[in-house]
């Protein structure tokens, strides 16, 4: 389990993509505690298991799946990417849950500069969307962030500038694809709507009318005015 805080950013020296796995190897420095083999570091806010150690740098093996299922296929050396490692008992919970499991990829839509701030609109599927609230909590290559705005096909958030400098933000252009988990409470609470069992007093009408649905009630919403 992670929390979505960076703990530093690595860059990329080996990028080999085979017929079904590949490999990918960075260069992060050096940590506070040594990496060991075995252990998970979120990659971009994939989780993924430390196969190789040389002195500063890690080497992940990883399946041609998440290759295609996440922005790793569009990252090239000496690119970088954003590590955090796992955490350990009694580790500070400064962000919010990151299982280290990619829903999907956004598209950055629209950079700009908010006052001191910057200011990413980022576009994303429908499934991903109808998981997102205002003032929720959204992993966006694996940093922990806030929801600041929800729009019709997209998302919007706000990156301080020590965000911006210490992860990849300051990189990301308008049309790059970014890594999106949406926050795990919420999709218990949805799985719980979906399939009706939630405590009575929760309704698609009432979550609608404080504001936590984007969308009219659904059609196909369970008989009984939608009770959860």
């Amino acid at each position: 389990m992670f929390t979505g805080i960076i703990a530093k950013t690595g860059k990329i020296t080996e990028y080999d993509l085979a017929e079904k796995w590949g490999r990918i190897t960075v260069d992060a420095g050096a940590w506070n505690r040594p990496i060991e083999i075995g252990e998970s570091v979120a990659v971009q806010g994939i989780c993924l298991t430390v196969a190789r150690v040389n002195g500063e740098t890690i080497g992940f093996d990883v399946l041609r799946e998440t290759f295609e299922r996440t922005n790793l296929g569009e990252k090239k050396v000496g690119g970088r990417l954003n590590l955090e490692r796992a955490l350990r008992w009694g580790d500070p919970m400064g962000g919010h849950i990151v299982i280290g499991h990619v829903d999907g990829i956004g598209r950055v839509r629209r950079v700009r500069r908010a006052g001191r701030d910057w200011s990413y609109e980022i576009t994303a599927p429908n499934a991903l969307l109808d998981g997102m609230v205002f003032k929720g909590s959204v992993a966006v290559d694996g940093v922990s962030l806030t929801i600041a705005e929800l729009l019709a096909d997209a998302f919007v958030v706000h990156i301080i500038p020590y965000t911006w400098e210490v992860t990849t933000f300051g990189e990301l252009r308008e049309g790059d694809a970014v890594n999106l988990e949406i926050d795990l409470l919420g999709k218990f609470v949805r799985r719980l709507i979906e399939r009706g069992e939630a405590p009575n007093h929760l309704t698609w009408e009432r979550l609608q009318t404080e504001g936590w649905l984007k969308e009219p009630v659904p059609a196909e919403a369970p008989p009984g005015s939608g009770h959860a």
